[in-house]
């Protein structure tokens, strides 16, 4: 009986420690102090997951925290920026970011992100007919993209999601790990971002990327939740 309590103990611990969060921001390469520019999640001690994608968490993980932070100024449109994975991202799965523009005479610090949101970067899952899958995204302890050159300026919220899906085989399965930063774009273009969505309300939660056996079969093919990327 002990010896299946410590298994079932150290199965808990190592669960419980292959979470993770994304707390910095990183600007042309410079990562910012954790929780300056991003705002401080409810995981923020715990590393757990938002597993319901309707949930108001869905969108920046902050009920608890009520976070919000200071906003990165003067990020030029065609800037390469990102977010830090605390310690890195562990488990097999997909990473999208988000863009969403504060509306006009808004400070982005005082929004709740309730507007229309578009997709600016996907890793996805790399495939070879049912042979083999493959996670791009883990591993990674740092996630970057390019900032489209036509992006219009304004006051930015930036969302990051990183879906992890070991145990993804039935609704509600997907683990999703979420951070919101606050940034301010200059120099920006005549662009029309879009598609656009809701968060919540972009995924319903039984999409084929988000609930499928990634073990057994493998995959044949794998698609990436949520809408086109927007690239200017």
């Amino acid at each position: 009986m002990m010896k299946l309590l410590l298994a079932v103990f150290f199965s808990l611990t190592t669960l419980a420690s292959a979470h993770y969060t994304f707390p910095a921001l990183i600007v042309n390469g410079q990562t910012t102090p954790n929780w300056q520019y991003v705002r401080r999640t409810n995981n923020y001690q715990s590393n757990g997951p938002v597993t319901d994608v309707r949930s108001q968490d869905f969108r920046c993980y902050n009920s608890q925290t009520r976070a919000t932070a200071q906003t990165y100024t003067g990020i030029s449109a065609g800037s390469r920026i990102g977010f830090t994975a605390q310690s890195s991202i562990s488990h097999p799965g997909t990473t999208n970011i988000y863009m969403a523009k504060a509306p006009a005479g808004v400070d982005v610090a005082s929004w709740d992100g309730n507007g229309q949101w578009f997709k600016v970067h996907e890793i996805s899952a790399v495939t070879n007919g049912g042979q083999s899958i493959s996670w791009p995204s883990s591993g990674l302890s740092r996630v970057e993209f390019t900032l489209p050159q036509s992006l219009p300026s304004g006051q930015y919220l930036v969302r990051i999601e990183n879906v992890a899906l070991h145990s993804a085989s039935s609704p509600g399965g997907a683990q999703w790990y979420i951070s919101c930063a606050q940034i301010e774009v200059v120099n920006g273009g005549n662009g029309n971002p879009g598609p656009t969505v809701s968060i919540p309300g972009v995924y319903n939660g039984n999409e084929p990327g988000i609930v499928l056996n990634i073990y057994y079969p493998v995959p044949k093919t794998y698609t990436q939740p949520g809408p086109a990327v927007w690239r200017g």
